[in-house]
């Protein structure tokens, strides 16, 4: 039997897919109304979470050198790490989160409630069609991000590592 979030799933994910989406719905009016439900429920819920496994990067800005956050669906590889992608909803431009794990590969994450510190590595070119086979085996269609931005998405797998001492 299918759960309620499956369900909702299922109803969402051809909406991911639209222009409107791509265009509107998820760069304008999905961060802010994440913020706003992450600041009334004290960071304990993430409506992205309710529709695709999410989870909360902390980095350090490539330029700024100050801390950002920024809640991304993740797809589990199987290992314990995570995958991200920066398809920035189709946009021309990579999302900041990108160069900020470029410059500062040590950041952290938050899942469910755990915050953890990671090592984030770039995907290599040999291995991007079979991280997207992974990727798309959760969300379908999602590499379309890709192709209809006219350039190559970041990928980046999410290590967890130990804390120093």
């Amino acid at each position: 039997m299918a759960s309620v979030v499956d369900v909702v799933r299922r109803l969402v994910a051809p909406l991911t897919r639209t222009r409107v989406f791509r265009r509107v719905i998820g760069p304008v009016l999905l961060p802010p109304v994440e913020r706003f439900v992450a600041r009334v429920s004290h960071g304990r819920v993430q409506l992205s979470a309710l529709l695709v496994p999410s989870l909360v990067l902390h980095t350090i800005g490539a330029k700024s050198g100050a801390p950002r956050d920024v809640p991304l669906m993740y797809t589990p590889d199987g290992h314990g790490r995570a995958i991200v992608a920066g398809t920035n909803f189709a946009g021309t431009h990579h999302p900041a989160w990108t160069a900020n794990l470029l410059a500062h590969p040590d950041a952290a994450i938050t899942v469910r409630g755990r915050r953890m510190p990671v090592r984030a590595t770039p995907v290599p070119p040999s291995e991007r069609d079979a991280v997207w086979a992974r990727i798309e085996s959760q969300w379908p269609g999602y590499r379309n991000y890709e192709r209809e931005s006219g350039r190559t998405v970041r990928l980046f797998r999410l290590q967890p590592v130990r804390p120093q001492a």
